[in-house]
């Protein structure tokens, strides 16, 4: 009777293992960094009104500057083209030269370029905007190494019974780093706001944005280095992962040492399965054997990822412009520059508060008993559902009275994005694929969702736009209006849903399971062992 080759005792040890401290410690450091992520790519959305106040001023205008439209585009976009290029070099790179290597430099171009997009050079509004664009460029292209190294270093260190919460953790912080950029905004505008006493803009339209608000957007943004820049020795201080250092770099003695330390218990090496393994997995991510395997996973991830962040960051991003649309937010005209900041803060903080968080620690605590396919067919449907909520009735919504209850309905669709796809699309990619070629593939997936963020942050700004010319924006063409635009989301919503059914479950199975990698194991036995 032939017996079942076994998965190596390394990678074993670590799926059985039981939750332990350095679980918790891997959930904090990988979580920090997107705490980062999401403070810095939607603090900017806090300030840009500020900006067009401050450098696009118009004399004898009977409204605010605000920013023209190629700049707001530049601004509110270039941190996304960044974190495009980042999640496919970086998600490329931990595959050749190890996670935990490429993962320091992803930290320190984050922490360098989030305290340069503070600074400027030069005081003009092309100087300013300019120097703004660069260093958020690469400050995305940072954030966005961040997202294939952070997923894959959580789910090879995780067991497979809780695997899904802790990647759905390290994802969650991204709840906090929206919160706790609205909470700065709110703070330091409140402290200029109440130290520098300026009257509205249709009062004195020079006098409404004194010349201290510069410092606002300025300390709102650099903050964003600091819990990223905390966390830097501890991420240098991670061991590599296990599965990269067998699988991939095929040094069984050191997986098995470096494990052992972890887990405080002794592991055998196992080198001739290792190199068994490595000789009998050997398809590269263009070839017809991954095309056969993976591919049918690989557009499901992407497409997914792409749908969601659409609707996700097109909401995101514009929520200001939403709760001005239907009277949240006070015209203009009828407040002075920081009080504008502080009123847009706490909408965002509101909406964080009740729909964004929630939703994240949902998914902790359900992932692992219901599943990520669920999850996600859910979330699609649900988002759906209120995205025509809101735009089948909207007129009854803008209507003087109904604003809070599209409050209620546009944090429902955010419960359901983070209770939903906008975190089952970050943790699957990090599951299924081969170990050498997982950060590639996470990259690639999340890549796609952030060619989504571009298109749905680019586009809203123009199809938002009210049909009739003379009420869009300043600068900018007659749209669609945001009642078809919601349309249009919802949409996309719908046939991010039936692309959810080229997503395999994960739930309750080892990495390998999922990659093919165990059958991989057990052809590299049979290399290995005499018959």
């Amino acid at each position: 009777m032939t017996q079942q080759p076994q998965q190596l005792q390394v990678l074993n040890a670590l799926d059985v293992a039981k939750t332990q401290w350095y679980h918790f410690t891997a959930i904090i450091i990988a979580g920090m960094g997107f705490f980062t992520d999401a403070y810095d790519l939607f603090c900017i959305s806090l300030v840009t009104k500020l900006l067009g106040r401050i450098y696009y001023h118009v004399d004898g205008s009977p409204s605010p500057g605000s920013l023209p439209p190629s700049v707001a585009a530049s601004v509110n976009g270039v941190a996304f083209c960044g974190t495009l290029s980042g999640q496919l070099f970086f998600g490329w790179l931990g595959d050749k030269m190890g996670r935990k290597r490429v993962y320091g430099m992803t930290l320190m171009l984050m922490v360098l370029s989030s305290v340069a997009s503070g600074l400027s050079f030069g005081r003009s509004p092309k100087g300013v905007m300019t120097t703004l664009c660069f260093f958020r460029f690469w400050l995305g292209f940072g954030i966005g190494g961040d997202y294939p190294l952070s997923a894959t270093i959580m789910s090879e260190y995780a067991n497979k019974k809780t695997r899904g919460a802790f990647i759905a953790a390290v994802f969650a912080m991204q709840g906090l780093g929206i919160l706790a950029g609205g909470m700065v905004a709110i703070i330091v505008s409140s402290a200029f706001k109440n130290r520098f006493v300026a009257p509205p803009y249709s009062v004195d339209s020079v006098g409404s944005t004194v010349p201290e608000a510069d410092y606002v957007w300025r300390i709102i943004l650099v903050f964003g280095a600091m819990p990223a820049a905390l966390t830097y020795y501890w991420r240098m201080k991670m061991p590599e992962t296990a599965r990269y250092t067998a699988l991939v770099a095929k040094n069984a003695k050191q997986a098995a040492a470096d494990m052992s330390k972890v887990l405080q218990t002794e592991i055998e090496e196992e080198q001739g399965k290792v190199e068994g393994i490595a000789s009998s997995n050997t398809f590269g991510l263009f070839s017809a054997e991954f095309l056969r395997r993976h591919g049918l996973h690989l557009v499901g991830t992407t497409t997914t990822w792409f749908l969601l962040d659409i609707a996700f960051y097109s909401q995101n991003l514009f929520q200001k412009d939403i709760f001005s649309a239907i009277g949240w937010i006070p015209k203009a005209a009828t407040m002075n520059a920081l009080e504008e900041v502080y009123r847009i803060a706490r909408a965002q903080t509101l909406i964080a508060l009740c729909g964004t968080v929630p939703g994240y620690w949902f998914t902790v605590g359900l992932i692992d008993i219901i599943g990520r396919f669920t999850i996600q067919i859910m979330g699609f449907a649900m988002m759906t559902v209120f995205m025509l909520g809101l735009a089948i009735p909207y007129h009854h919504w803008t209507t003087p009275g109904n604003q809070i209850g599209f409050v209620v309905m546009y944090g429902f669709t955010f419960f359901f994005a983070n209770f939903g796809p906008n975190s089952t699309t970050f943790i699957v990619p990090a599951e299924i694929f081969p170990a050498r070629l997982r950060s590639t593939c996470h990259g690639i997936s999340a890549a796609s969702g952030k060619l989504g963020a571009i298109i749905g942050s680019f586009g809203f700004l123009y199809l938002a736009q009210n049909p009739n010319p003379a009420k869009a924006d300043h600068g900018y063409p007659p749209g669609i209006g945001v009642r078809n635009s919601l349309f249009l989301l919802a949409g996309c919503n719908l046939i991010g849903l039936f692309c959810t059914f080229l997503v395999p479950e994960s739930k309750g199975k080892s990495l390998e399971e999922m990659s093919g990698e165990n059958e991989d194991i057990a052809e590299g036995n049979s290399m290995t062992v005499p018959v």
